[in-house]
């Protein structure tokens, strides 16, 4: 009983994290805009169970990596609270990764609804 209330506190923190996230990172809101346009998208064009599955993986990657960076971003700002050059070089790397989540998301995402698109048009 005590390991099912322990796992029942843990969800606890990871909600707060995601409040957290959802309240004060407008790049996390972007993101999770973006990801409501594609599931409107989705349900829009009735795409098909595995395009679903790809579709989910790709909000998720780009949702859990841009979540990351900011927890890297918060660290890097309480261990080094003034510019640093190293820190910024951190930082900086740690939004790149956003795009290296990002770009492929995007390019998968776009091969999906390219056919559907068309079918708008032609």
């Amino acid at each position: 009983m005590e390991f099912i209330k322990n796992r029942l506190k843990s969800l606890q923190y990871v909600f707060q994290g995601v409040y957290y996230l959802v309240k004060n990172e407008p790049p996390v809101i972007v993101h999770i805009l973006t990801s409501l346009a594609w599931v409107i998208l989705g349900f829009y064009f009735q795409i098909t169970t595995n395009e679903w599955i790809i579709q989910l993986l790709c909000i998720g990657i780009v949702l859990s990596v841009e979540g990351l960076n900011t927890a890297i971003e918060k660290i890097c700002d309480f261990v080094h609270p003034e510019h640093h050059k190293t820190i910024g070089i951190i930082k900086d790397i740690a939004a790149g990764s956003v795009a290296f989540a990002v770009i492929p998301a995007t390019i998968v995402l776009g091969i999906i609804y390219y056919p559907y698109v068309l079918t708008l048009f032609f």
